[in-house]
């Protein structure tokens, strides 16, 4: 679709969508065509005056999504933690693993690789793979690690779940983490699929910015954000050198989750995710 838009000279904001929340179809680019004229030559000049509006109900599943994010927000006292994680040997050992396995396995994303450290990390941890009832006044801490993947869908943003993290190794997570963000773009999740999480992960991929204050799952009481990697000069034993940096941007629960404890939980995350040979280490 952007494709076809680009080819005929079609900036995409200025086409009305009739598809799934928004979405641009085909068809609304040959309407656009012929409310145009027929081509990009009969287009407006780029900055001429538009005075056009458009009210998008919000409805069916965007306007769950609103109500949960909104509610997380009224219900949850958020604070966010941000650490800087130096992924050199990380990446470095993701790319080993995918020529070595890629092709019997399946490839790696970082997802699978942070999945494991989190998991490894929470053992210490408990009071944050947790979910509060505040209506109860109650937490329940959980042995299982049920990892909620935020993801992208053309309707919403969806959070399907990944159980028993703990008892997965990465290729395991990483078909796992496919399987569900297929299901959710495909539209094919389940409700028993996308409930359950004790804790969540988010990432926006390449466009994961430096900082980002990721609101929480409620009633979780963490959430983990992924920013993007990228390279920079830094100091190692006295010599600047290229390395892959990568900040994590975190929120808690601070009815839950001390500050002290949230920073000590993402340290520890940092220090598997920076040595990960102790992924590895049982």
């Amino acid at each position: 679709m952007r494709k076809r838009a680009w080819d005929l000279g079609i900036e995409l904001r200025y086409v009305h969508g009739s598809g799934p929340a928004g979405r641009v179809m085909h068809e609304d680019l040959d309407a656009y065509l012929q409310g145009q004229g027929g081509g990009s030559a009969a287009r407006g000049p780029a900055y001429a005056e538009r005075n056009d509006e458009e009210q998008v109900p919000v409805i069916g599943l965007r306007r769950k999504i609103a109500q949960k994010m909104a509610e997380s927000k009224r219900r949850i006292p958020h604070f966010s933690y941000v650490e800087e994680i130096d992924v050199t040997e990380l990446e470095d050992l993701r790319v080993s693993l995918n020529a070595k396995f890629g092709e019997s396995r399946g490839k790696l994303t970082l997802l699978p690789l942070l999945a494991r450290a989190m998991v490894i990390a929470l053992r210490d941890f408990p009071q944050i793979n947790a979910r509060y009832d505040d209506e109860a006044g109650q937490v329940t801490r959980y042995g299982a690690v049920h990892i909620g993947i935020a993801t992208q869908s053309d309707g919403g943003l969806m959070v399907p779940v990944m159980r028993h993290a703990e008892t997965r190794d990465l290729w395991s997570m990483a078909a796992e983490i496919g399987r569900l963000a297929q299901a959710v773009r495909s539209g094919g999740a389940g409700r028993d699929e996308l409930s359950g999480s004790t804790i969540t992960i988010t990432s926006l991929g390449p466009l994961g910015g430096i900082v980002t204050t990721p609101v929480i799952n409620h009633p979780e009481v963490g959430i983990v954000g992924v920013n993007r990697i990228v390279e920079r000069p830094a100091f190692r034993n006295g010599a600047v050198v290229a390395r892959k940096l990568m900040n994590l941007s975190s929120s808690f629960d601070h009815r839950v989750v001390d500050g002290m404890d949230a920073a000590r939980f993402i340290q520890a995350v940092r220090a598997l995710l920076e040595q990960p040979a102790l992924l590895f280490v049982e």
